[in-house]
């Protein structure tokens, strides 16, 4: 595992806490914004981990 793609890793599992904080609060565009966020980032850690 690289340095980027543990910081890409680490973003998406950010942005999930965001997406869950966002229903929460009832704001539905900052979930699905920091949902469609998060799956970029852990596809992109995943991608990058040879």
């Amino acid at each position: 595992m690289t340095l980027a793609s543990g910081g890409m890793i680490f973003i998406g599992l950010f942005l999930i806490g965001g997406v869950i904080s966002g229903i929460r609060q009832g704001l539905r565009l900052m979930a699905a914004l920091a949902g469609v966020g998060a799956a970029l980032a852990i596809t992109a850690g995943v991608m990058w981990w040879q």
